[in-house]
Formats: structure tokens, C-alpha cells, sequence
């Protein structure tokens, strides 16, 4: 009985990886191959043909629009956690009146779909002058990744032993060397987590993208994967939006692979007093 429970353990366990993991594998095969050859089915490669990939740098903007969605989601995340740290502390450490009310407002501004802040952000941008500015969707952005990050960052603060901070108090600490010296040690699992879910955000939004971007040098590669076009209105090159797809995924892949350990540890870190 034992071992008909541990082979479908590990038959669940395969199934549900291989779901996971036969998407990229298989936009990695596409990736690979060239005219007829796209739509063979096919589950091993059969020729290696990198040219899809060349293509994909061929114009020499592809390049640039990755740096552009690597500045716009490293500044979101940089300037959320900023801001999240010193905002969890007030919310996690001082009373006063209406603080749970508040961290309930916060929390229920990211609720809000997209589209429903579209034409209200797209006057606000065209007013401050950021139309076709990469600041104005570090802005936007932020609208969505500031509040879970204090969401998260708070709940994780919480669970902190309220010691060390009397300790650190006793020795003449400010709240801003409280922070520094005391929790941020102790947040960087937490924020390492919220982190790389904010930048996975900012890396793969869309629709702000396309709406507050009008050149093809200032917009970000989700945008410029859906506006990949074939030599002609009825062919849509499936080869060179798979080898763009792979290239602009790998990033988050290793991304989540070198923090894995901290991610797990934020994930859970918080479940737990401290």
C-alpha cells in the first residue's frame, strides 16, 4: 500500500511539472525551427536553426527594448521596496487610529483592474508630460506593485519579536537606524520575495505599455512581441515571437533560480511567530 502511494506521489508530482514545464519547452522548439518546419509536430528537434534568433536582433531595436524593460522593472522594484520598507514599519510598529483601515485602503487599490485606471492615468501622464517616457510607466506601475509590497512586507513585519526593537531603543536608536541596522537584516527574505514578484509585474504588464508607448525605441518587449510581424498581413511568423518569448523569459527564469532559497524562506517566514 505503502509503494502504490509513493508511485502516485511521484506520478502527480510528474504530471504537474510536465504541465508546467511543456509550454517553454516546446516555444523553445519552435523557437528552433524555421518555415514548413513550424508546423510539424514534433516533441525533439530535428535541425537546429538559430536564425529566428538572429532575426529577433536583426533591426537592432529588440535590444533596446529589453534595456528599456530591464530599467523600467529594476527602478519599480528599487523605489517600492524603498518606500515599503519605511511604510511597513509605521504600519506594523506605531499605533495610532485607523491603521488597520488604512493597510485595507492600500491593499484594495491593487484590486482595481487595469482598465479601469487607464483613461484616468492616460490624462495624468499626457498632463505631466511623460507620454512616451519610460517614467511614465514606472509610475503606473507602481500604483499596483507599491501596495502589495506593503501589504506583504507589513504582514511580515508583524511577526518580528518586538524585543529587538525595545533593545535597540534602549541603545538610542532612531526609527531610521532601527530600520536600517535592525529589521532590513531580517526583511531581506521577505523583500527579496515581493521583490521579484513586483519586477515579474513590471517586466510582463502590457496594456500601460502599450497605451503611454508610441515609438518602437521606447517600448518594452511584451509590446514589442505582440507587434512582431511577417513578411505579410496573412503570415504571422510564429518562429521569431517564439525566440523572443524565450529570450525575454530566460531572465526570470534564472532570476527565480538564484533566489529560490530566499523566496521559500519569504513565502513562509511570515507564517510563523518569530
Amino acid at each position: 500500500m505503502a509503494i502504490l502511494k509513493r508511485i502516485g506521489f511521484w506520478a502527480l508530482v510528474t504530471l504537474i511539472v510536465a504541465q508546467a514545464v511543456f509550454p517553454f519547452y516546446y516555444a523553445i522548439l519552435t523557437s528552433l525551427e524555421s518555415g514548413q518546419a513550424i508546423f510539424d509536430v514534433n516533441y525533439l528537434p530535428k535541425v537546429i536553426d538559430l536564425s529566428n534568433y538572429r532575426d529577433a536582433f536583426a533591426n537592432g531595436v529588440f535590444g533596446k527594448q529589453i534595456l528599456n524593460s530591464v530599467f523600467v522593472a529594476t527602478i519599480v522594484v528599487v523605489i517600492s521596496l524603498g518606500l515599503a520598507v519605511t511604510a511597513s514599519y509605521a504600519l506594523a510598529r506605531i499605533p495610532f487610529r485607523g491603521r488597520g483601515k488604512l493597510l485595507l485602503l492600500i491593499l484594495s487599490v491593487s484590486m482595481f483592474p487595469q482598465i479601469a485606471v487607464l483613461s484616468g492615468l492616460f490624462t495624468l501622464v499626457r498632463g505631466m508630460g511623460l507620454f512616451n517616457s519610460l517614467w511614465s510607466l514606472v509610475f503606473s506601475y507602481m500604483i499596483f506593485t507599491l501596495p502589495f509590497t506593503v501589504w506583504v512586507l507589513t504582514t511580515f513585519m508583524r511577526k518580528l519579536p518586538i524585543e529587538i526593537e525595545e533593545a535597540a531603543i534602549m541603545d538610542g536608536a532612531s526609527p531610521l537606524t532601527i530600520i536600517r541596522r535592525v529589521f532590513l537584516p531580517l526583511l531581506w527574505p521577505a523583500m527579496v520575495t515581493t521583490g521579484l514578484l513586483a519586477f515579474i509585474h513590471a517586466w510582463n504588464e502590457f496594456l500601460f505599455a502599450l497605451t503611454f508607448m508610441s515609438t518602437d525605441t521606447q517600448r518594452t518587449v511584451p509590446v514589442a512581441i505582440a507587434l512582431i510581424s511577417g513578411a505579410s498581413e496573412f503570415e504571422i511568423p510564429w518562429g521569431s515571437i517564439m525566440a523572443a518569448s524565450v529570450i525575454v523569459t530566460l531572465p526570470l527564469v534564472m532570476l527565480v533560480l538564484v533566489f529560490q532559497r530566499k523566496i521559500i524562506s519569504g513565502l513562509t517566514a511570515g507564517a510563523v511567530k518569530g
